[in-house]
């Protein structure tokens, strides 16, 4: 998977805007099933609706898969960050004795 991130932004802040997303496309495929479920619809309104509420599902499946390496990378980094301190503390526990 190739990274489009750029440079100057945090894993945190990737995280925020795609679940940004996530939420702006879960919405639009909650509208486009009530319109499915409650309005009549042409043959070919329906297979329209039919063929963004496909979009909308591979769009969240997407959003959702990136999510999960994102959220596995921010732990990464926490892990990281846990171990560096500790780091620093044993060796600042060890000079000062």
């Amino acid at each position: 998977m190739p990274k489009k991130r750029r440079e100057c932004i945090s894993v945190a802040q990737e995280i925020d805007s795609l679940e940004e997303k996530l939420s702006q496309c879960r919405q639009g495929l909650e509208e486009v099933d009530f319109k499915l479920r409650r309005e009549e619809l042409t043959p070919e309104g329906r297979k329209s609706l039919e063929k963004e509420k496909s979009l909308l599902t591979t769009k969240v499946e997407n959003y959702e898969k990136e999510l999960q390496v994102l959220r596995h990378e921010n732990r990464k980094n926490a892990a990281l960050s846990v171990v560096l301190v500790l780091l620093v503390v044993v060796i600042y526990t060890c000079w000062t004795m």
